[in-house]
């Protein structure tokens, strides 16, 4: 990911909206990086979930950085793009970006975190199958 700046723009497709509510937060009004984290989980999830076609299971997030806080009233908007796809995996990175629409209005976007979350697509046992072929996302080149 590219590092943050003025002219920068989500890259990916947003699978995620949400508004951080009091009860996300800490005594400052601070959104926990945990609540971020299950958001970001959540997003990754959905994307997984579109590719595989079906079920899919968090293996690991790597690269968790959070550049600046989220207040309570933050709209925050998860951007996710396909990075990688193996036989059973997927490498999907993340990119969180919130602005004020509740207590001062804000047109403008800023950069607040961002991860890769590694998932595998699993059957009904919960054991490792094939992602199908998904042309709405990519095609198998193995």
């Amino acid at each position: 990911m590219e590092p943050t700046g003025d002219a920068r723009e989500p890259h990916g497709m947003m699978v995620l909206r949400t508004l951080a509510m009091p009860g996300d937060t800490n005594p400052w009004g601070d959104v926990f990086g945990g609540w971020l984290l299950s958001q970001m989980d959540i997003a990754a999830g959905l994307m997984a979930g579109e590719v595989a076609q079906g079920r899919s299971a968090t293996v690991s997030v790597q690269g968790v950085v959070f550049h600046s806080p989220v207040a309570v009233g933050q709209a925050i908007c998860i951007y996710a793009d396909l990075v990688r796809v193996g036989r059973s995996s997927m490498e999907i990175a993340l990119e969180v970006w919130a602005r004020d629409l509740v207590h001062l209005y804000e047109p403008d976007r800023a950069f607040v975190a961002e991860a890769v979350f590694h998932y595998v697509a699993v059957d009904a046992e919960g054991r490792p199958r094939p992602v199908p072929e998904n042309p709405a996302f990519r095609v198998r080149n193995d």
